[in-house]
């Protein structure tokens, strides 16, 4: 499967992840049955007031390609009333709808759910993904020929490529890898089949540089860095895929943090925080979503990328914050200063999760 079919079958998918999550409201339209062939329930109009079921069910596939363009494009217009608001007045956003304001706006989660799906897909489309180039390391002075570390590495990676299916993205990367050691096994042998000891190794080492974790005596953990030594480019897609598939995590493990700097202010509560930490890393995907489609344009330069990486957030937080919760200037400025803090913290959880999550 090319990057560009898997690229669009990942934005469809969390497209319509997020129309699950966001029913559709009332529309107009008529209809010839008198009950619910859902429920069963007597009609009234065009929704059912027992279950909400449309009345009208239709059975054609040009209604089923509108439902389809309807459900991933347009969420019924919702989302052209939020995503501004999201970018320019994220706080007013975040205020609305905490307040009530729940037909108007996309939900967070269902803008998550697209905007994180979005991310991953345009990633794979420009060709920001998990390096292949990760060689695992190479043991040297526990007894082993040089070369017979490899031949374990390679018998390791063969019995993993068997177990997967050719259209798994991961058996590129294994096969890459099987490539890979194959071509450095062949350097370690001489012409007459001797094994040698090749120039990138040294034999005062343990380990080459490209790992060098020591155990921590908890048995998940070291189980973990075993498996990255083993194998870092399939650890490396894993970890790759478990932020795709996990990415909610961020969410519980940013609450507790935002409810710290409001910690003395009981009038917000774990929900309020919750939709403001939703709805930012909805922005925060979308914007890596337009910075990776940029990059691709030739006249546009890596300074300004990076100064918007590094200015865009900070600021869309404070607004965010000071809108959200009606601060002072003062006030939200000081938050803002201690929530980049916390996010580095946060972040750095997330992927130690994610590499517990890989080694299991």
């Amino acid at each position: 499967m090319s990057d560009f079919t898997e690229a669009v079958g990942n934005a469809a998918e969390g497209a319509l992840l997020a129309r699950a999550v966001e029913p559709k409201r009332g529309e107009g339209g008529h209809t010839q049955e008198t009950a619910c062939l859902n429920c069963g329930t007597e009609l009234l109009g065009p929704h059912c007031h027992g279950c909400g079921q449309h009345a009208h069910v239709h059975r054609t596939v040009g209604a089923f390609m509108h439902d389809l363009l309807h459900g991933a494009l347009h969420f019924e217009g919702k989302i052209w009333r939020t995503l501004p608001l999201l970018a320019l007045r994220p706080g007013e956003l975040t205020r609305r709808y905490v307040a009530g304001e729940r037909a108007r706006f996309v939900s967070p989660m269902a803008l998550f759910l697209f905007s994180v799906f979005l991310m991953f897909a345009v990633f794979q489309l420009v060709g920001i993904s998990t390096p292949e180039d990760l060689g695992p390391p190479v043991q040297i002075g526990s007894g082993d020929a040089p070369g017979q570390s490899l031949e374990r590495q390679l018998t390791g990676l063969r019995s993993a490529r068997e177990e997967i299916a050719d259209g798994n993205p991961a058996a590129s990367v294994i096969d890459n890898r099987i490539g890979a050691l194959e071509r450095r096994i062949a350097e370690t042998r001489d012409p007459d089949g001797k094994t040698v000891l090749m120039e990138s190794q040294d034999p005062d080492t343990t380990l080459s540089t490209r790992l060098t974790a020591e155990p921590t005596g908890i048995a998940l953990l070291d189980k973990g860095i075993d498996k990255w030594r083993e194998n870092p480019g399939l650890m490396a897609y894993k970890l790759q895929a478990n932020f795709y598939k996990f990415s909610w995590l961020l969410i519980p493990l940013s609450v507790p943090f935002v409810w710290l700097i409001f910690a003395w202010r009981r009038k917000f509560g774990a929900y309020d925080h919750a939709v403001f930490v939703t709805y930012s890393l909805c922005f925060m995907s979308l914007l890596f979503v337009a910075l990776a489609v940029l990059a691709q344009v030739p006249w546009i330069s890596g300074a300004l990328l990076f100064f918007a990486t590094v200015l865009i957030p900070p600021v869309h937080i404070y607004k965010q914050l000071r809108g959200a919760y009606q601060l002072r200037r003062f006030s939200a400025s000081w938050r803002t200063m201690v929530l980049l803090v916390f996010i580095t913290v946060i972040l750095s959880l997330f992927v130690n999760l994610l590499l517990v999550l890989g080694a299991m």
